[in-house]
């Protein structure tokens, strides 16, 4: 097995990695960007979750955030800005396929860049539990969804708000999690559900409260922990092989090309969310997306 201490962990700028009692702790670190999937933090956690994947001193993995929020969603100042030229190593300037030159550069992009860290989560050996408090919203909430259990707080918010005018998830697992209607119903509003109503309709295995959340999940850990590997990874695989009869993998090459002919579109709620991206920055486009939804937030009403 190869080992990716020596090239990993002497770079982790946007995760902290710990090993205690078989239990790999991988926490994003960056609380003042609430967490965003930045270049930087995909390709660490890739690194990360390898690691853990690897060491034989590690039996179950804990994917957590500091600060406020679990994960906020892409980093959408830089994940998604134009990236222009460089120099290669001979000093000679060369264009990149940065996001959306065209149609498939934004796939390859997404492909190779974004969906290399979620293809990577369901065909570790280990079994990954996702601690989800806070924002756990658009990027953020695709990959506690790839995960294998995710444990919420009563009160986190849990959505893709970005449906709203920027793209459709690219990583389309909500479906398996809530069947069509639900996943219909936020998809097309981009409303939120807290953590609490997230449980009742399977989206989250549990939500607790969140003073209990560390603990809960600790002592879940614990006891998947107890198990031999070699019995955590069969009843891992068995259960990813029925997701793949019902087409998962298919699924995700689609969802992406999906995404990029969103990002094509020039309907007006696009259009306006780009044009308000250029001459106001991010906070305004947000608010403006934002704001004919009232509070955002979907009810469960069971």
């Amino acid at each position: 097995m190869t080992n990716y201490s020596g090239k990993w962990l002497q770079r982790p700028n946007s995760l902290t990695f710990e090993v205690k009692d078989s239990v790999a702790s991988i926490t994003m670190n960056c609380p003042q960007k609430r967490n965003c999937l930045s270049f930087d933090m995909l390709d660490e956690l890739h690194h990360a979750l390898l690691e853990a994947d690897d060491r034989v001193d590690v039996n179950v993995i804990i994917l957590s955030g500091t600060g406020k929020d679990f994960c906020a969603g892409y980093d959408l100042a830089g994940l998604y800005a134009e990236k222009g030229k460089a120099l290669d190593a001979s000093g000679e300037e060369v264009s990149y396929r940065s996001h959306s030159a065209t149609y498939d550069d934004d796939i390859w992009n997404m492909q190779h860049n974004v969906q290399r860290l979620f293809h990577l989560i369901p065909k570790l050996h280990k079994p990954v539990i996702a601690k989800v408090h806070g924002n756990c919203l658009a990027g953020g909430a695709e990959l506690a969804f790839v995960c294998d259990l995710i444990i919420a707080a009563q009160d986190a918010k849990i959505g893709h708000p970005a449906t709203r005018a920027n793209g459709t998830p690219p990583n389309q697992t909500w479906f398996y999690h809530m069947g069509p209607q639900w996943t219909k119903r936020l998809l097309f509003t981009g409303d939120r559900l807290s953590g609490e109503d997230a449980a009742k309709i399977g989206l989250v295995l549990e939500a607790v409260p969140a003073d209990r959340l560390d603990q809960h999940v600790s002592e879940l850990a614990r006891k998947i922990a107890a198990v031999d590997p070699e019995l955590l990874a069969s009843h891992k695989r068995v259960v990813n092989m029925a997701m793949e009869q019902m087409g998962s993998t298919a699924l995700q090459s689609y969802s992406i090309e999906a995404d990029a002919r969103a990002h094509l579109s020039t309907g007006p709620r696009r259009t306006q969310f780009k044009k308000d991206m250029a001459e106001h920055g991010l906070k305004v486009a947000l608010t403006n997306r934002d704001a004919p939804f009232g509070d955002g937030f979907a009810k469960v009403n069971r």
